[in-house]
């Protein structure tokens, strides 16, 4: 069985000397109550025949609902996460006001078991964090990405 792939886009921008970086809150009612952990690198899941670059960009426009900045774009590579995907992520240097998004939607039972299709938003609001408060607003397995940015940065 062959894992899953996802690819994103990691958005950074300085602001008062300080390094910030766009995240979105997952949407869904299962992150709905939680916000430490509970935020994303805008992404999502790519088959085998698209290149993932071309995933990233195709999905940061599905996610958020406005196109993906021009670049240039610096890979920060990939990533395993605990449930077996494996993330590829691009850092690109570029302002975007939250409140422009429009975010895609996702179909799921809810309640579980209901036999009830409800939508969801994919994502249910962004907002810039600094990186030590990124670290904390990520989920665990793309905070790698946030020490990588900064590595890329400090070059």
């Amino acid at each position: 069985m062959t894992n899953k792939r996802s690819a994103g886009l990691l958005l950074h921008r300085s602001t008062a000397g300080r390094t910030e970086v766009l995240l979105g809150h997952m949407g869904g009612p299962f992150w709905a109550r939680r916000d430490d952990g509970a935020w994303s690198i805008p992404k999502g899941e790519y088959e085998p025949d698209e290149a993932p670059m071309d995933a990233a960009r195709r999905e940061f426009e599905e996610e958020l609902g406005v196109p993906p900045p021009t670049g240039p774009y610096e890979p920060l590579g990939e990533t395993q996460q605990p449930n077996g995907k494996v993330v590829t992520v691009w850092a690109v240097g570029a302002d975007l006001d939250p409140d422009r998004i429009v975010p895609g939607t996702f179909s799921m039972e809810w309640p579980k078991g209901s036999g009830r299709m409800q939508e969801f938003p994919e994502i249910d609001k962004v907002a810039w964090w600094s990186l030590d408060e990124a670290e904390a607003k990520l989920v665990k397995g793309q905070v790698v990405f946030l020490t990588r940015l900064q590595e890329l940065l400090s070059r």
